[in-house]
C-alpha cells in the first residue's frame, strides 16, 4: 500500500538535522507503514528514524531491481523506493538553446563505434581526437575528447565560441576547469541537492593515477542519470568500444562531480 498523500521528491537529500518537518513527518509515517518503526511521527529526523531508514534500505530495491545502498539518507532512489516512481519527476528539458544543441549533436553520435574493436581509432573517433589538437594515431582514450567534439560542433552550428577546457584528460579538465573559474559542482554538494544536476552537464569521475572517465547528461529520470558518453561500453565502463547512451549512473557514483557550460 502506498502512502494517500502526494508526495514529490523535495529536490534536496532528506537526512540527520533535515529542517523540513512535515517532509520528514510524513517519510517517518511512510516507514511505519512499511513495518520498519516504529518510529516517532514527531518531524525530527534523529538516530530512531536513521535506523529505520537503514533497516528499509537493506530491505529494497530501486526501481531496477538494485539494492539500495544502506546509508540512512532519504536520496532520489531511496525516495522513490518509498513512495513511488511517480514520486520521481523526469528532468529532460535541457535549460536554454545551447544545452538543447549540444545533446541534439552528442545524440547524433551515439552509435559510433571503434574500428578495430579496442584500438581507440576509427574515422569518426579520430575526429573526436583530433579536436582536442592530439594524433590519432597514438592511440589515446577519447572520452573527453568526445565530450569537447560535441562542445566544438555545438558552438560552431550556433556561432558561438567554445569555452570548454581542450584536453583528453579527465582529471585534467576537472582540474583546469576549477583554476578557471568554470562552475563545478563537487560531490558533497549534488548529493546533498540533486536537483543541482541538469541536462547538459559533463559529469567527471576519478580514477587511480589519475585515471577517469566523463559524458554528458542528458536527462535524470527515476533518480539515475541518462548520459551520453564516448569511449564506452554497453554495460557503462570505461575504456570500451563505442559512443552509447546509458541509463544506470547514480548521481552519487559520480565521485568527482559535474562542471557546468550551460
Amino acid at each position: 500500500m502506498t502512502s494517500a498523500l502526494p508526495m514529490t521528491f523535495p529536490g534536496r537529500t532528506v537526512k540527520i538535522g533535515s529542517p523540513d518537518g512535515e517532509t520528514v513527518r510524513r517519510i517517518q509515517r511512510r516507514l511505519n507503514e512499511m513495518g520498519c518503526g516504529p518510529v516517532a511521527e514527531d518531524g525530527r529526523f534523529d538516530d530512531d528514524t536513521e535506523q529505520a531508514v537503514q533497516l528499509f534500505q537493506v530491505r529494497s530495491v530501486d526501481a531496477l531491481g538494485i539494492p539500495l545502498v544502506a546509508d540512512g539518507r532519504v536520496g532520489p532512489l531511496t525516495w522513490g523506493a518509498l513512495f513511488g516512481a511517480a514520486s520521481l519527476p523526469a528532468v529532460t528539458a535541457p535549460p536554454g538553446s545551447f544545452a538543447a544543441k549540444l545533446l541534439e549533436v552528442a545524440s547524433a553520435e551515439v552509435g559510433v563505434m571503434e574500428s578495430p574493436a579496442g584500438s581507440n581509432r576509427g574515422p569518426r573517433v579520430d575526429q573526436y581526437v583530433r579536436s582536442v589538437g592530439l594524433d590519432p594515431t597514438g592511440g589515446f582514450a577519447w572520452c573527453a575528447a568526445f565530450v569537447y567534439f560535441c562542445f566544438e560542433k555545438a558552438c560552431a552550428e550556433l556561432g558561438a565560441p567554445n569555452r570548454v577546457v581542450k584536453t583528453a584528460g579527465v582529471q585534467d579538465h576537472w582540474q583546469k576547469a576549477g583554476q578557471t573559474g568554470i562552475p563545478r559542482i563537487p560531490h558533497a554538494e549534488f548529493t546533498d541537492d540533486p536537483s543541482r544536476v541538469q541536462p547538459g552537464h559533463v559529469f567527471v569521475i576519478g580514477f587511480p593515477k589519475g585515471l577517469g572517465h566523463t559524458g554528458l547528461v542528458e536527462a535524470i529520470s527515476g533518480g539515475r542519470l541518462i548520459t551520453i558518453e564516448g569511449n564506452t561500453n554497453q554495460d557503462g565502463s570505461r575504456n570500451g568500444v563505442g559512443v552509447f547512451r546509458r541509463d544506470k549512473r547514480k548521481t552519487s557514483d559520480i565521485n568527482l562531480g559535474f562542471i557546468s557550460y550551460i
